[in-house]
């Protein structure tokens, strides 16, 4: 390194945003090699970008303590301050953000190196006015140059989390903090990037992405935002005003604050500040005296920079640690806290076996560089102390190399992508670990493959960091919806897709499915995005919605049905989907159509094609399933038709096929004998005790005949009867016992026998009885059936039979006036047709008696 007279020193002092590091960065590419050395890993790597754009690959170097590419013919070096190799020769040095010299961890690092890092041809150290006492102080020769800022910063108070203007950044201090506000941010906003300076450059770097393209509005970080990391911010709002600085919580300075706030506005952009006012705390508050300062870019001058030597001796271990602990001898420098590497030092030094390996100066200079690895997982002196003592004995001894076997078992520890943010944060901080061990070729054989092995973990656990990130604190969907209800024009709005399976995409996110005509929100979605859902459904699906209502207009019948869930309203579902409800209407098979408020947003020509559609499909299936009902209708309205048929089809007809013969008992007795054959061809039944119509006691038409009852008197579907049971309990509602009887089913007490069965045994018992003499039925005729006692005497009762002796069910006689007209010729092929069976075949005459 050149003398320290031998070249100009200029130092560029000035609040943020004034382009010092720009400046840099220009000066160092108009050399022939240059080095700059940067307070953050995270800055070295971006500027390391901005240098190889300029000067391509081959001639830029990053070194970090956990990162190193090095080209052979490398004239440009991007460092963080503790790596910068100062015994290197470079025709341009620069240090950025000097002022960190008053850090009581890393203080003394930049304050060496603003003593000792010199250029050959051009020497610059960037950093706050407040430095300028130090450098004049220090360094005497120095041309120190002002820089103004470009843009405006101005105080803007408390701002609530759900008021923050876009492109806000959130500062906190501890890594709860920061996952706190992010996730409120992410259940108000959308979500927000995340930016920690324990985060790798390709974490830090996914993250920021995310922001600066606009994915995200809001970006939550702690104070390593404030060291130079270039973002399109507009506003900051600090979460707190206290941070713990590893010995305790305090109030930042002024600087520090400034500091932050000045990452709002860029180049000609002018940007605000102020805290975030949280429910249920004071939150933070700026003193009047702070904002002042702040606005006006004035802060108290540094009077002091932490120190340590930088070249210590390396004759002994007690002339080590003696040289680390010497005080400085300039009023302006004080001595440096003790930092992790001093305390491990001297802490290993206490070990017998230490002192006896560390006697001859290459030893002692391996010990202080095992002392140097950081402790990047925060661990403290004790435990991070264990780790240095054990790769200290292993420089010390054999081949002075770390065995292999050990650094790849700890690394394939580390070699998983399982775990949430914490998880994969710390195992990134102990890849780290290995990372700095693999960059020093001195420690490991094969240092460079494990070099590439440690840096492609640390990329694949920073790109799972990254999407464990997003999904927590990124809520895209949310983010997504609000850009889109934000946009003004045509021409703006995100793009929309329906695929096959009717999931609805903005831009790619999905928001919902589309189930026919109707939008269900995604129902992982939170209660606060709904609303936003349902109008970007509203909005942009009406062209998908007027398309499937062609195809509902174009459809075959196939594509409809009747749903007939208990408890809900008859409706008409198309494609497996809701279209449109029955309601009340002229008459009986005659219900109302009504539309679901799905397809309120179609144009009035297709709503009217797909009622249209819907009603032709109704009428067809009604014509189909209640043919006999219809018959009613048309020939109880028909002239020609006989009065007395007519007096018993219209009461039929309405009662939906199925009524007691005592109640059309006038009509009956009138019908002549040509009626009661023109009643049986309109398949009409007149049994003992009801008139009904075989046909419509199957399922289907059962189903119908219900449904069409529930929409004529605008009540839910009942519960339809069992296919195939003949006997039930009867239901303790009134409402469900009406919509048995309905379905077919006569009451008997406490159970119901459907009504063909109730007529099948009714001409069974006719046919054992002989005249008015007492008899004894079959009881397996009740077993058959499910019916029990109570239930059989019941319907002996209502057949015209009465016990011989009250109280006894087992004999009965017959006292009614009319027995059945007529025995059916022919037996179904069923249990029941074997019932009758059972019994020795009589002629209608003998029947009668």
């Amino acid at each position: 390194m050149a003398s320290l007279s031998a070249q100009p020193v200029v130092a560029v002092l000035g609040p943020t945003n004034t382009g010092k590091t720009h400046l840099a960065i220009e000066r160092m590419c108009g050399h022939s090699s240059g080095m700059i050395g940067f307070p953050l890993r995270l800055l070295a790597r971006e500027v390391y970008d901005r240098v190889v754009a300029i000067k391509g690959k081959e001639r830029v170097a990053l070194i970090t303590g956990e990162e190193k590419i090095l080209p052979p013919n490398a004239q440009y070096y991007l460092t963080t301050a503790e790596s910068m190799p100062i015994d290197r020769d470079f025709a341009f040095v620069a240090l950025d953000e000097a002022q960190l010299g008053t850090d009581p961890e890393r203080g003394h690092v930049f304050t060496d190196r603003l003593l000792r890092a010199r250029g050959r041809e051009e020497t610059m150290i960037l950093g706050s006015d407040a430095l300028r006492p130090m450098v004049r102080a220090l360094v005497k020769d120095a041309e120190i140059i002002g820089r103004p800022r470009f843009s405006t910063l101005s105080f803007a108070g408390a701002t609530k989390l759900s008021r923050l203007p876009p492109r806000s950044a959130i500062v906190a201090f501890s890594a709860e903090e920061v996952y706190a506000v992010a996730e409120m941010l992410r259940r108000l906003r959308g979500g927000a990037a995340v930016v920690m300076g324990a985060l790798s450059p390709r974490t830090r770097n996914a993250q920021v992405a995310m922001f600066q393209a606009g994915e995200v509005d809001y970006l939550v970080a702690t104070d390593a935002i404030g060291m130079g990391l270039n973002m399109d911010v507009a506003h900051v709002a600090f979460a707190s005003l206290r941070k713990f600085d590893g010995r305790r919580t305090r109030r930042l300075t002024i600087a520090e604050m400034a500091q932050i706030a000045g990452r709002a506005g860029r180049h000609q952009r002018d940007g605000t500040f102020g805290t975030l006012a949280l429910e249920g705390s004071s939150g933070a508050r700026f003193e009047d005296e702070e904002v002042d300062a702040i606005e006006a870019h004035a802060f108290q001058p540094i009077d002091h920079l932490f120190w340590r030597e930088g070249r210590p001796t390396l004759a002994s271990l007690d002339g080590l640690i003696a040289d680390l602990e010497r005080r400085p001898d300039r009023q302006v420098l004080r001595a440096a806290p003790q930092a992790i590497d001093l305390a491990v030092l001297k802490r290993l030094a206490e070990e017998d076996w230490v002192r006896e390996r560390a006697r001859s100066k290459p030893v002692i200079a391996r010990l202080w560089a095992a002392c140097g690895l950081p402790d990047f997982r925060k661990t403290g002196p004790e435990p991070h102390g264990r780790l240095v003592a054990r790769i200290f004995r292993h420089l010390s001894e054999g081949n002075s190399f770390l065995p292999v076997s050990w650094f790849a078992d700890e690394l394939a520890r580390l070699d998983s992508v399982q775990g949430d943010v914490e998880t994969l944060a710390d195992r990134i901080a102990g890849v780290r670990t290995w990372a700095y061990i693999a960059h020093r070729s001195d420690w490991l054989p094969d240092a460079e493959s494990w070099a590439e092995r440690t840096r492609s973990l640390e990329e694949k656990l920073s790109d799972a960091l990254h999407q464990r990130l997003t999904q927590r604190f990124v809520d895209r969907r949310t983010s997504v919806l609000m850009r889109d209800l934000g946009a003004k024009g045509g021409d703006l709005l995100l793009p929309v897709k329906v695929d096959e399976d009717g999931i609805v995409t903005v831009d790619g996110e999905a928001i919902g499915r589309l189930i026919g005509f109707r939008f269900k929100a995604d129902h992982l979605a939170r209660h606060g995005d709904m609303k936003r859902l349902m109008a970007a459904a509203e909005r942009r699906l009406g062209v998908e919605l007027s398309s499937r209502a062609r195809q509902l207009a174009a459809d075959g019948d196939a594509e409809f049905s009747l749903a007939t869930d208990a408890g809900r309203p008859v409706a008409i579902f198309w494609r497996g989907d809701v279209v449109a409800r029955l309601e009340k209407g002229r008459s009986l098979l005659s219900p109302r159509i009504r539309l679901h408020r799905a397809l309120d947003t179609l144009t009035p020509v297709d709503r009217a094609a797909v009622e249209q559609r819907v009603t032709a499909w109704l009428e067809a299936r009604i014509q189909r399933e209640l043919k006999p009902l219809s018959r009613y209708s048309d020939a109880a309205r028909d002239p020609a038709c006989p009065p007395s048929l007519r007096a018993l089809l219209a009461p039929l007809a309405e009662a939906g096929g199925i009524v007691p013969r005592d109640q059309v008992a006038s009509a009956i007795e009138h019908l002549e004998r040509e009626d009661r054959s023109r009643a049986e061809r309109l398949d009409v039944k007149i049994g003992t005790i009801d008139v009904y119509s075989p046909t419509l006691l199957k399922p289907e038409p059962t189903r119908w005949r219900l449904a069409l009852f529930a929409a004529a008197e605008d009540q839910m579907m009942p519960d339809l009867p069992v296919p195939g049971a003949v006997s039930m309990p009867t239901p303790t509602d009134n409402a469900a016992c009406e919509a048995m009887t309905r379905a077919g089913y006569r009451a008997l007490g406490a159970q119901m026998l459907r009504v063909d069965l109730a007529e099948r045994l009714a001409r069974i018992a006719h046919e054992a009885r002989t005249g008015r003499k007492p008899f004894t039925p079959d009881p397996a005729l009740s077993t058959s059936l499910g019916l029990r006692p109570a239930s059989f005497t019941q319907l002996m009762l209502a057949l015209g039979f009465r016990a011989t002796q009250p109280g006894n069910s087992e004999e009965w006689t017959w006292k009614g006036k009319r027995p059945p007209r007529k025995v059916e010729s022919e037996r179904p092929g069923n249990l029941f047709g074997a019932l009758a069976d059972l019994y020795p075949s009589r002629s209608p005459r003998n029947a009668a008696r």
